[in-house]
């Protein structure tokens, strides 16, 4: 008991350190994989070592190979941060450490999980019967929805998944914009579904009510068909036009999705709720918790209009397990064994409350702004998106300048903005989504952009 304590205390003493050290620290690592592995050894010991040893070992060894994700000068992948109601709540879901599957053996996380649910659906302006499943991350929220989509179109059309596989079934046709995001494919791959079919988007990367129609058209009249909806382009930030697209799809029985990972938090404020505007028409919903909203990373939420779509999609019945009248957690994701995920975004919602969840889309809004303003100043630049919610991309000329530009400012550590290809071109890309980032962030951003694109 006493090695636990120490270890527990000496595991925070080095969080504290390195949480303090953000604001001045470079944010690209400053070791290589080959150095870490060197730092930790590479022979198992052939005896115990005391576990506050172990983690003071861990901590200092990889210390100088951490990227600094949770500084307010990482702009990298949409991924956030992590809000400090939500790390201290993870904290205590590891030292908790329950197997959140069912009701009746973990009342406490479903009692959480049932609040947050509702939380979530009535801030995200979605209807209040829908399921909400909490998963790894939005890959697998993405997953998640389309095997529910998967399963429902297909009993539609006579064919019981569940029971007969996918050999020998209906084709589905899976239609989506051309600039979705690729982890759609990824999904749909292991789904079995196979490639999708693209449909045309505008400069934007909003896909083309229009071209939707007519490919629904195209296709055999009564097959199965699914359409991928996007709520924040990767590249642009941009938000499918839904009510036009979605009534497109409902009008040849296609179940929609929307892949709204960063996104779909846009409906939270009042500032940005019109890029959701008609979503709520929709059948499944995508996001993570990791991105937009600030939890620590395992936290991705697949939202689903039609609770049983969902559970006949996910659930099993086994004698073993103590399965409650009321559905349990596990049926509505892939896995039995998960984390305790809906403490930290309960966490989180109570923390911010609804004012201070639009508060954080909205500041994110405006330094996007602040960082278009400012590349706009810079001789040879050029913002190459309309600025409509977090996510900015930028050239320099020609793409071995972007590049040379992306490398320099990389170099100088300052900052962390990567390079991209979009729209046929090299560009750099900014994506803010971290609830510590401040005018005083961006503005040294912005001055160690200006040197890196200097002649």
């Amino acid at each position: 008991m006493i090695d636990r304590k120490i270890a527990l205390d000496t595991a925070a003493g080095h969080a504290k350190r390195w949480l303090d050290s953000l604001d001045t620290r470079q944010v690209p690592p400053q070791a290589t994989v080959a150095e870490v592995i060197k730092e930790l050894g590479t022979e198992l010991p052939d005896g115990p070592t005391p576990a506050p040893e172990v983690v003071d070992l861990l901590a200092t060894a990889c210390e100088p190979g951490l990227t600094a994700m949770p500084s307010g000068r990482f702009y990298g992948m949409v991924i956030g941060g992590a809000h400090p109601a939500a790390l201290a709540a993870d904290w205590l879901v590891s030292a908790w450490d329950q197997n959140s599957a069912m009701r009746q053996v973990t009342p406490a996380h479903s009692a959480v999980e049932d609040v947050t649910s509702a939380w979530l659906l009535d801030l995200l302006g979605l209807p209040a019967g829908s399921a909400v499943g909490f998963v790894t991350g939005a890959t697998m929220s993405i997953f998640t929805c389309l095997a529910a989509a998967r399963d429902a179109v297909l009993q539609r059309a006579g064919w019981d998944v569940a029971t007969r596989g996918l050999s020998g079934s209906p084709r589905i046709r899976v239609l989506v914009g051309a600039q979705r995001h690729d982890t759609v494919d990824l999904a749909l791959r292991y789904l079995g579904l196979g490639a999708p079919q693209p449909v045309a988007a505008d400069d934007q990367g909003r896909i083309d009510p229009g071209a939707l129609a007519e490919a629904l058209e195209q296709g055999p009249r009564g097959m199965p068909a699914i359409v991928v909806l996007q709520a924040g382009n990767l590249h642009s930030g941009a938000f499918d036009p839904f009510p036009r697209a979605i009534a497109v799809a409902k009008e040849h029985g296609a179940w929609v999705h929307v892949d709204g990972a960063f996104g779909l938090f846009a409906a939270a404020s009042p500032k940005t709720r019109h890029l959701t505007a008609g979503y709520e028409r929709a059948d499944s919903w995508t996001t993570d918790a990791h991105k937009t909203l600030n939890v620590p990373y395992d936290c991705g939420m697949a939202i689903v209009a039609d609770r049983a779509a969902l559970r006949a999609a996910m659930s099993i019945r086994t004698d073993y397990l103590m399965q409650d009248t009321e559905g349990d957690p596990f049926e509505t994701v892939p896995e039995m064994s998960r984390r305790g995920r809906a403490f930290t975004v309960w966490a989180v919602l109570r923390a911010l409350g609804r004012s201070g969840v639009a508060d954080l889309v909205d500041g994110f809004c405006r330094h996007a702004a602040a960082f278009a303003e400012g590349i706009a100043t810079i001789d040879g630049a050029t913002v190459e998106n309309d600025v409509v919610f977090s996510q900015v991309c930028a050239s320099f000329g020609s793409d071995q300048r972007t590049a040379d530009v992306t490398a320099r400012l990389m170099a100088d550590g300052t900052t962390w903005m990567t390079g991209s290809r979009w729209r046929g071109k090299a560009v750099l890309r900014v994506s803010v989504s971290n609830w510590s980032t401040t005018d005083d962030d961006v503005a040294r951003s912005l001055d160690a952009l200006r040197k890196a694109a200097a002649p």
